[in-house]
């Protein structure tokens, strides 16, 4: 008999089940129902990318601007309510656009073209654990040298990253600048975990969770504190990133940067970053 295999409907159990929990909450049964399950895919996408957004940006400018004012930042490099309503909008603009990414990585593993598995007992922990290892490093290693690319490559550079890079000073970075980029350049740097689907075998709810995570993580690497927490790609290193261009290209990690040579510690500069 033909028909779907059963891990198939699985996945998609799994992803209408989102759909419920997030757009029931906002729409009646009658209002969702004639549309299509992706375009249901791609709006729960974007609610929940604008809510994990502001949630993690204002809670997080709130703590280190105001909650512990000139503790974390000084006074004088708290970049002003304009500029981080700048970057708000940019990514309002941006959003519905990045997830298209999301959206399409589950539509490739509903119809069964990549390698993910719905559930962990299905291959083991030990082999569960190999798979995400194996992901993040791939997702590491593809996110820096895109990241390289839209540097090195001057029309990448010129009509896709400099919108991001015009924030080059510290008073002029914040959390809300995480997602500023123009629509394109957040989909090339994030498409490695599309990537990913494809060649190595992994957990669909991990898939997702860390896609997601580049959201808080995006966030958190433009309050220009440095945490200090080796071998961690932090604000610290990002900062960095910012102000002299050429260096810290990864993205959780410094390893990238170590081994290809384009690693800057801010413990190792005096470089006045204001």
């Amino acid at each position: 008999m033909g028909g779907r295999p059963p891990y198939l409907e699985l996945f998609l159990e799994e992803t209408s089940l989102y759909n419920r929990i997030v757009l029931g909450t906002i729409f009646p049964d009658f209002v969702l129902d004639p549309f299509p399950h992706i375009l249901q895919t791609w709006l729960r996408n974007c609610i929940g990318g604008f809510l994990i957004y502001f949630f993690s940006g204002f809670l997080w400018c709130f703590f280190i601007y105001y909650w512990k004012r000139n503790v974390y930042v000084p006074k004088d490099s708290i970049p002003s309510n304009k500029l981080m309503l700048l970057q708000i909008h940019a990514t309002i603009k941006a959003m519905p656009l990045y997830c298209v990414l999301p959206t399409f990585s589950e539509y490739v593993v509903e119809h069964d073209w990549t390698r993910c598995y719905p559930r962990v007992f299905d291959v083991g922990w030990l082999a569960y654990a190999f798979h995400v290892t194996t992901y993040l490093t791939f997702v590491e290693f593809f996110i820096y040298w895109m990241h390289r690319a839209l540097h090195d490559v001057k029309p990448l550079y010129k009509y896709l990253h400099a919108k991001h890079h015009m924030y080059n000073k510290k008073a002029t970075l914040s959390p809300f600048a995480g997602l500023a980029f123009h629509p394109v350049d957040g989909i090339l740097q994030a498409i490695p975990h599309l990537f990913a689907l494809f060649l190595i075998p992994i957990h669909f709810r991990t898939h997702i969770m860390l896609l997601f995570f580049e959201v808080v993580w995006t966030t958190n690497i433009h309050d220009c504190i440095h945490a200090q927490m080796w071998p961690v790609m932090g604000a610290g290193y990002h900062t960095l990133h910012h102000t002299r261009y050429r260096y810290n290209y990864g993205h959780y990690s410094i390893w990238m940067d170590w081994m290809f040579g384009t690693l800057l510690d801010p413990m190792d500069t005096q470089h006045k970053l204001s």
